[in-house]
């Protein structure tokens, strides 16, 4: 049995864990911990103190009595925000107190990109454009081509939580590219577990989303690898071998 561990802010998609786990077989285990969620703003201020090292901590105990295996932080922009530098540090902290291997899901969406071989990317975040624009920043920084970015201006996860398949497929239309390889849609308050084949339909293309690729980096960490073709392409292909 692997245990995969999560830090999870407030209440807004966090169904998308226990559809992910049915997907993923009997001997998967998703324990997630609700963190503080604070002021529910996709504002700069509100962003960075959202992953500060004093909440997170506050998880990471009951995560350890749980058994997990490796422990994610599933917050996106709760990541990005602090910059490609301090993203790592956030993970580095965050691996100190729990003892375990650990990660977020913005440091996720960079690790799936490169699992899928794949270099350019477009964007499409219920973000306002400002942290729209520092999410791509935090891409370039890891040496990802980002070729479009569509903001939707949604003020908080309240709202991206109430949105459903029209407004996702709206957006994914709205935010891709030719140019692009995969197409990335952050923001772990949509639910989008149940989208993720009918999106790459529609776009010809891997989709990634914060909730499929945060549950895909805790199975990297523990070292699993499962096939789930309902998790989209990213759950279907043999590893990148890095020669």
């Amino acid at each position: 049995m692997t245990a995969l561990g999560f830090l999870y802010p407030g209440h807004s998609a966090e169904d998308d864990y226990p559809r992910i786990e049915q997907l993923l077989g009997s001997d998967i285990r998703v324990e997630l911990v609700h963190t503080d969620l604070g002021e529910d703003a996709h504002r700069l201020d509100a962003l960075r103190e959202l992953g500060s090292p004093e909440r997170l901590a506050v998880g990471v105990q009951e995560l350890r009595h749980a058994g997990a295996d490796a422990v994610v932080w599933a917050s996106t922009s709760g990541g990005f925000v602090h910059g490609w530098d301090g993203a790592r540090a956030q993970v580095r902290a965050l691996a100190q107190a729990a003892g375990l291997p650990a990660s977020s899901t913005s440091l996720a969406f960079v690790h799936a990109v490169q699992e899928l071989g794949v270099h350019r990317v477009a964007v499409g975040a219920t973000y306002p454009e400002d942290v729209a624009s520092l999410f791509a920043e935090f891409l370039r920084a890891a040496d990802l081509d980002v070729v479009a970015v569509k903001s939707a201006g949604t003020v908080g996860a309240a709202e991206a939580g109430t949105w459903g398949e029209p407004e996702l497929l709206a957006l994914a239309r709205a935010a891709d590219h030719p140019d692009a390889q995969a197409l990335l849609l952050p923001d772990n308050a949509l639910h989008t577990a149940a989208h993720i084949t009918d999106l790459e339909k529609e776009l010809g293309k891997p989709v990634l989303t914060a909730n499929q690729v945060t549950v895909w980096e805790a199975l990297r960490l523990a070292d699993r690898r499962v096939n789930a073709p309902e998790l989209g392409r990213l759950f279907t292909r043999e590893p990148i071998v890095q020669v």
